[in-house]
């Protein structure tokens, strides 16, 4: 029933978000691409770090903070995709999810796509610091669906962006600010907690 009510949902909204999702164990990689795709969200899923940073073209020599991301060989289906979100495992092989946050946290056009980071450890100095780096949530695994329905805002506050800007594309990509000191907008002014 809930699964439908959130179906409903996004096709009102016609939001169809894409998001790129990392994680190393095949298991919890399928579980993640199915939560995400029950709830309406177009997914991309690979196995590491770097293919990660492959997809997005900062792969190799392009990691520099101001380069521009490096073109995806023409034969890749994917280059003209728009990725509107990261999840991805923190303990992996070779590049953990807290390494591949802070590469895109530093790359001049991925910055602003939130990053979302998952892990069946629960040590809060790690939890601490991904925060701190940027990261939009931190998900204790297994993820479920719960988890899963706390990523739309996170998503909708990244549309609202898109609309005063050019796409974060790979291939053909604009200038998207001119300004270095440019950040993630907070939503939160104005608001009070109870």
């Amino acid at each position: 029933m809930a699964v439908d009510m959130a179906r409903a949902a996004n096709r009102a909204t016609g939001a169809q978000f894409h998001v790129l999702a990392v994680d190393d164990s095949i298991i919890d990689r399928k579980l993640i691409e199915r939560l995400l795709k029950t709830s309406s969200y177009q997914v991309t899923a690979v196995d590491s770090g770097s293919k990660a940073l492959e997809f997005l073209g900062l792969n190799g020599e392009n990691e520099q903070r101001d380069s521009e991301p490096a073109s995806v060989s023409p034969d890749h289906y994917h280059q003209h995709i728009e990725i509107n979100m990261i999840i991805t495992d923190y303990c992996m092989p070779g590049m953990s999810g807290y390494d591949l946050l802070k590469k895109i946290k530093e790359s001049k056009y991925f910055k602003d796509i939130p990053v979302v980071i998952m892990s069946s450890e629960n040590v809060p100095s790690r939890i601490n610091r991904c925060l701190e780096e940027g990261a939009e949530e931190f998900f204790l695994k297994p993820v479920q669906l719960s988890d899963v329905n706390k990523l739309r805002p996170h998503l909708m506050k990244g549309r609202c962006k898109e609309e005063d800007q050019p796409s974060n594309k790979r291939k053909g990509m604009e200038e998207i600010v001119n300004s270095p000191d440019r950040t993630r907008t907070r939503y939160n002014d104005g608001l009070t907690l109870v």
